[in-house]
């Protein structure tokens, strides 16, 4: 059984797959602080500074008007929070959109490396058919 385990980890896929999980964790820390550090910034500059995080409606306790969302919730008051609902779909549109880019790049860096550089033009290795022909009936006509 310790073999067969061993056959398992050792074999191309699973490694490749946690190769993969690896990457893809330290890559995710670099995008989120892309889009949250990089992009959402300039985003809210053009927006006029608008951020949905704090948007919330209560549903049951006593919270002031105007107070924030994590003082909302330290107080046990039962709350709706749909701006932050609201910025997890727009912070996963952007990381899409980023990812989608990134994909889309290496894909063509891919595929230029894999075509080749220029299309050398095949010679025929000997007379094609329709020379053939030509020839045959330019002996016919001399005769």
């Amino acid at each position: 059984m310790l073999q067969e385990f061993r056959d398992f980890i050792a074999k191309g896929n699973v490694m490749d797959m946690a190769v993969g999980i690896i990457i893809g964790a330290a890559f995710t820390a670099i995008v989120t602080s892309l889009v949250g550090d990089l992009i959402n910034p300039i985003i809210g500059l053009f927006m006029g500074g608008i951020d949905f995080t704090n948007n919330y409606a209560v549903l049951s306790g006593d919270v002031a008007p105007g107070t924030s969302l994590d003082a909302a919730r330290e107080s046990g008051a039962a709350v709706f929070a749909y701006g932050s609902f609201i910025m997890a779909i727009i912070n996963f549109l952007i990381i899409a959109f980023v990812v989608f880019m990134l994909v889309r790049y290496v894909n063509k860096i891919k595929s230029a490396a894999e075509s080749p550089k220029e299309a050398v033009a095949e010679e025929p290795a000997g007379p094609t058919e329709l020379d053939l022909l030509a020839e045959i009936r330019d002996a016919l006509a001399r005769k």
